[in-house]
C-alpha cells in the first residue's frame, strides 16, 4: 500500500519548485548505514515503496530498513481529452519533496557490504542519482 497523508488542511497543492539543498534529514541518524540523493526532484510514494521492497527483499528478514520521507504532497491531474478551464483536476498520487543531500532510506543490523548492495538495488528504483553514506560517529 503506498504511502499518503491520513488527513490534509488542504486537498490540493500548488506545484511549488524543488530546487533547495536540504538543511535537515541530511545526515544517518537512526541506521549504519543510508542513501543520500544527489539531487532534488520529487519522490512518489509507489517509488519510496519499491525502494523499501527492493530492501527489505534483499536484506531477508536480517536487520531493519528505515525510511525517512514522506509523501505529503498532492499531485492532481486533469483527465484525457479535457478542454482547458473547469478547475483545476483531482489528487491522482502524493509525492515528497527531495533536496539535494536528503536521506532516503537507512539500514541498519547488517554488514557495509550487504547494506552496499541492498542500496545498489534501491538506487535502481530512484528517479535520481544517489549515494551511499555511512554514520559519522563522534569519539
Amino acid at each position: 500500500m503506498a504511502l499518503m497523508p491520513k488527513r490534509m488542511k488542504y486537498r490540493k497543492a500548488q506545484r511549488g519548485s524543488c530546487r533547495q539543498k536540504a538543511m535537515r534529514g541530511n545526515k544517518v541518524s537512526f541506521g549504519e548505514f543510508g542513501i543520500q540523493s544527489l539531487e532534488s526532484g520529487w519522490l512518489t510514494a509507489r517509488q519510496i515503496e519499491a525502494g523499501r521492497m527492493a530492501a527489505t527483499h534483499y536484506l531477508a528478514r536480517e536487520g531493519r530498513v528505515y525510511i525517512r520521507v514522506f509523501p505529503h504532497k498532492p499531485v492532481s491531474t486533469k483527465p484525457l481529452e479535457t478542454r482547458m478551464g473547469k478547475g483545476k483536476g483531482e489528487p491522482e498520487y502524493y509525492v515528497a519533496q527531495i533536496g539535494e543531500g536528503t536521506v532516503l532510506f537507512e539500514i541498519g543490523g547488517v554488514s557495509e557490504e550487504v547494506a552496499r548492495s541492498a542500496f545498489t538495488r534501491v538506487a535502481h528504483k530512484m528517479p535520481f542519482r544517489c549515494r551511499f553514506v555511512k554514520r559519522h560517529r563522534a569519539v
